[in-house]
């Protein structure tokens, strides 16, 4: 199955707190290039930097869930 990209960063914890998050939540995530943003020769600007990816037929989920997590609470 192909994988889609839901969130790209340069920081790998934050990558990982996500892929958590979406563990969580049943979903098959997987991190793609958490090494390159450890590297101090640009290397990550270079790949797009960490991406969680997902499954395609889980992709809108992740990204709502990722959505709401940027959401304050109230």
């Amino acid at each position: 199955m192909a994988m889609v990209t839901v969130l790209n960063t340069f920081n790998p914890a934050e990558a990982q707190l996500i892929r958590s998050l979406l563990e969580a939540e049943g979903l098959q995530p997987e991190i793609k290039n958490e090494l390159s943003a450890l590297s101090m020769d640009g290397y990550a600007m270079a790949v797009g930097g960490v991406e969680v990816q997902v499954p395609a037929d889980e992709a809108e989920e992740a990204r709502a869930l990722i959505a709401a997590g940027d959401q304050p609470p109230t």
